[in-house]
């Protein structure tokens, strides 16, 4: 049983992997039907419980296609509407319950720790859709969309433009993992989680961080940013609006890019804070490609996890 929580857990070797075989499988899938199931019908008969207890769109659409597309199920839960945790029932309990009804958990939530206290308990995988630590299915979505565009991302130039946030955390991780150089530009006081820093200096990897958002974009391969106000941000808004503003994607930060780099978000997009119009939908955007291939990479993550 293998769980999918961060990007730093898994061996270099073995994310390879689940990013050749969601390429693999989306090729396979090049005449199909949104709804039509892959060939091996992997998932015939499993379920997959998904728990969301934050909002979603791509996390819940690309899921519930993927484990459809795999000829499996899926059933969504809502924390408020069971006994998770809470209503005379402890975590474990709820864990072993899953464990007996499903093949495989999705946990979508605000503190990362939940997720790990959730994997002790459940027989079961589980795979992080999200927490404030991180967000490792979008950035192996992200991999996926930039080798499909640019080829092999290894000693490639990634720039992050803005928030230190759960985004960046799982994209740090990644520049470990596969091999690219990254450079972050964000203001004092949103810089990136410290732990995870430390980590990736520890691994050898060559991060730069800056306050000039230009001179990190320079020479780039691809420019990522994120919403500037992430969902349940307890802070002084007004302030961090006012802290970002220098740090938006527009055509002057593109422009000192590469002339061929692309552009990622990983939606949704504030329009006019961290991004203009017509950065996210220009000729350099690959923001829809990331969405579609959520779908994929999610498909290649649940079969590694049931292997």
């Amino acid at each position: 049983m293998r769980n999918f929580i961060n990007i730093s857990d898994i061996s270099k070797k073995e994310l390879r992997i689940i990013i050749d075989n969601a390429t693999v499988r989306k090729k396979k899938r090049t005449d199909n039907s949104k709804n039509a199931i892959d060939a091996d019908a992997l998932l015939d008969g499993k379920i997959l419980v998904m728990i969301f207890e934050k909002p979603s769109t791509r996390t819940r659409i690309s899921f519930d296609l993927a484990v459809k597309q795999l000829g499996g199920k899926s059933v969504t839960l809502n924390p408020d509407e069971i006994h998770y945790g809470s209503g005379n029932e402890s975590l474990p309990d709820t864990a072993k319950v899953l464990s007996q009804y499903a093949d495989i958990i999705m946990l979508r939530t605000h503190v990362h720790k939940k997720v790990l206290d959730f994997s002790k308990y459940l027989n079961i995988p589980i795979i992080n859709g999200l927490t404030d630590l991180n967000h490792p299915c979008q950035i192996m979505s992200d991999i996926m969309t930039f080798e499909e565009l640019k080829g092999p991302i290894k000693n490639k130039k990634i720039t992050w433009i803005g928030d230190g946030n759960n985004i960046l955390h799982s994209l740090i991780e990644a520049s470990v993992q596969f091999g690219f150089d990254l450079s972050i530009a964000c203001p004092k006081g949103y810089e990136p989680d410290k732990k995870i820093l430390q980590w990736a200096k520890k691994n050898k990897s060559e991060i730069l961080i800056t306050r000039d958002a230009l001179s990190a974009a320079k020479d780039s391969d691809c420019i990522m940013t994120d919403k500037w106000i992430s969902m349940g941000d307890k802070i002084n808004k007004k302030k961090k609006l006012k802290a970002l503003k220098p740090y938006q994607v527009n055509k002057k930060i593109m422009k000192v890019a590469k002339k061929e780099a692309i552009f990622m978000h990983c939606l949704p997009a504030s329009r006019g804070d961290e991004v203009t119009d017509d950065v996210i939908d220009g000729k350099q955007s690959a923001v829809w490609l990331e969405a579609l291939n959520r779908i994929h990479v999610q498909k290649s993550i649940i079969e590694w996890c049931l292997k």
